[in-house]
Formats: structure tokens, sequence, C-alpha cells
């Protein structure tokens, strides 16, 4: 097993598709705030080195290294409430003594998630008929948790995307097909209810009250109304830097964030943002295949179609928002909105990909054992063989 083997099985296409995003993002933050841009660069270089880390650790054979990265983020989910930090009027992030970082759990939580679902799931794969009530209530509670204490927070985007994340992966990997259909007509009948619920339970604040309100009356909030009209201004084409006063002049609020994907439209157009669509579009559709295609290894398949699934997710949630074709939430673009824990966790679980990828011949798929000695010596045979 030499570097050419792993070479071999390394996904180039991933990365092709992956990197425009990178190089767009970065352009368009250079253009808003030089000073958000050069901490970009920061979290870029450590997010490169995090991924060279992640890249070399073998992942399938760390069952009690994952329960515990598991918990350890669900301890620090909690910490939050009692040590974390208040930015843009949200309390979501731990700052890191002695620097100038700051982490947010709720995004790192996904990474867990992912990797303990993944080994989960591989150890435990599901019949041809897909898990029944019991195995689906077990895996559904190692995603119900995380999403009470991130909803907890308060972080309703981020709680969101995790509940909806997981079950996909459930639906990807295989579930009795009346579970769903029992799980549709409840969460139907229970919408009203459990709303009602969620406000007199204060899970739900006053202003997640009135964002929802707003949305169904068709009352855009103010970055709403700026973001569509800085989409109407772009055109076919776009403006150049000089002409986007929507950004320039400061009247489209979080434009290097949340609201990024409305500058992106005002530079390049409805032609730029077709083409943005379809960049999203194609990388979902190449992940989803390969979860389609891992027939037999489930912790592959979990990986690819968890990253496609979350990808979907950011892309469809926040596109929606800026739109106004859905209420506002704390959800980003995936790999354009500036943020360093939202960049990094992405760039994880790429790197993660990549791994399950470029080494699934050391593994024998759903195994407990390996192709003899422990993951750290396959490791070393692997790469000096």
């Amino acid at each position: 097993m030499n570097a050419k083997k792993i070479l071999a099985h390394f996904d180039f296409i991933v990365i092709l598709l992956v990197v425009p995003l990178i190089v767009l993002s970065f352009f368009l933050v250079s253009e808003l705030d030089s000073v958000l841009f050069a901490k970009q660069l920061k979290y870029l270089a450590l997010s490169l080195c995090v991924a060279v880390v992640l890249f070399f650790i073998p992942y399938r054979r760390l069952n009690y290294s994952i329960i515990f990265l598991y918990v350890l983020l669900l301890l620090l989910v909690i910490a939050v409430k009692f040590v974390g930090v208040e930015k843009n009027h949200a309390q979501r992030w731990i700052e890191i003594p002695f620097t100038s970082f700051s982490i947010q759990p709720s995004e790192i939580m996904k990474v867990a998630l992912m990797l303990f679902l993944a080994s989960y799931i591989s150890k435990n794969p599901p019949p041809e008929s897909g898990y029944g009530w019991k195995d689906f209530g077990i895996i559904a509670s190692f995603v119900i948790l995380p999403f009470f204490l991130i909803l907890l927070e308060p972080d309703l985007g981020t709680a969101l995307i995790i509940l909806l994340v997981g079950f996909a992966v459930l639906f990807l990997v295989g579930v009795h097909k009346k579970i769903w259909i029992t799980l549709g007509i409840i969460g139907f009948l229970s919408i009203i209810p459990a709303y009602t619920i969620a406000i007199n339970t204060g899970l739900l604040k006053q202003y997640h009250e009135k964002r929802i309100n707003d949305f169904v009356n068709g009352n855009h909030p103010y970055q709403v109304q700026q973001a569509l009209i800085a989409i109407g201004s772009g055109g076919a084409s776009g403006k150049p830097q000089v002409l986007a006063t929507q950004s320039q002049l400061n009247f489209l609020p979080y434009a290097s964030t949340d609201f990024i994907f409305a500058y992106f439209v005002e530079r390049f157009g409805f032609l730029g943002a077709l083409g943005l669509l379809g960049l999203y579009f194609l990388l979902i559709l190449y992940l989803l295949n390969i979860c389609l295609s891992a027939v037999k290894d489930f912790f592959l398949r979990v990986v690819s179609g968890y990253i496609a699934v979350l990808f979907f997710l950011y892309a469809g949630v926040n596109i929606c928002m800026v739109l106004g074709l859905a209420p506002v939430v704390g959800v980003p673009l995936a790999l354009m909105s500036y943020g360093g824990t939202s960049f990094m966790t992405f760039v994880a679980l790429l790197s993660i990909l990549e791994n399950t990828l470029a080494f699934r011949f050391v593994f024998k798929y759903n195994s407990d054992s390996a192709n003899g000695g422990g993951p750290l010596a396959q490791l070393v045979r692997a790469l000096g063989s």
C-alpha cells in the first residue's frame, strides 16, 4: 500500500468542485472588508493544517475516541450557556484562552455527530428491509439530544440543521418505510401543537416568533428587503465593485456573512447566480452518487451522504432566506460566508471524506478486525510499504 495507491483513491473531483467556492468567498470578502479578509486568510491556513492532520487519522478504528468526541461536544454545547461569549446578539461561542480565536461548539458538533453515526451504523448495519423501530429509536436519540441542547442556546437554525441532516442520513442508509409513513403523519399532525408548546415553554424566543409571523404574512425584514434590492440591481451580468452600492454603501447588512449571496448576485448578476447554483448542485449530486454507490461500506455511505445533505441544507436554506422564501435564520452559505468555525467545519468534513475514500482499501467493510494489527500499524504499513 504505497502513496500511489492512496492517490489513486483520493477524490480530486470533490476538490475541483470545492475550490471555486472558496476562491469566490475570499474574493467577495476582500472587496467588503480587508480586516475580515485578513482573518479569513488565517482561518484558511489553520483549516489546511487541520485538514492535513485529519486526513491521516484512521476513523474506522477509533470507536471509543469517537464516542468521547461526541460526549465532549455535548458538554461544550452545554458550557456555552455558562461561559459563552456573545456575538451579533447571540451567545454561541467559547473563547480559546490566550488567543484571539473563538469556537462555536454547535458547528463542531456536526463533525462529531457525523463520525458517531458513521461508526455506529457501520458496526450495526441495517437489514435489507431497513432499520426497525428499536434501532431507529436508538440512532434517532443520538440526533435528538444535540438538537435540543443547541436549541436551548438558542440557535434555532443550527439545531434544525442537525435534526434534518441526522434523519436524512437515516433515510439514505435505510429505514423501514412504515416508520417514515408513521413519522410523516405524526409530524404533520403535530406542527401546530409543537409550535404552541415551543412558544409557551420559551424554546422559541419572541424574535423567532416574529420572524415566522413576518414570513407567513409576507412582511420581509429590513435585511431581506435590502438583499432583494441588491439582487435585482445586479441584472443579468452584475455590476463592478464601485457601482455595487447596496453593499459598498452598507445598505445590505451582513453582506460578508449570512447575506453574501445577495452581494454575489449584485456583483455577478443572474448568470452568476445560475453558475453558483449549478456548482452547488454538481457537488451535492456527486456526493450523493458516492453515497449510493457505497453499497457495503456504510461508514463511507454515512460520511458522503451526511456532507451532501449538509451542503444541500446550508445552500438551500441560506439562499431561500436571502430571497425571502424562508424565515431569517442564522445559517451561512456553505464555504462562501465569512466565518472561521463554519469554514473550518466544512474543510474538516471534506478532509474526513477524503480519508474515508483514500484509505478504504486498508479496512474491511463493517468488520471488527482489519488487515492485522492496530489502526496505527495499519496506517504505517499503508504509507510506508
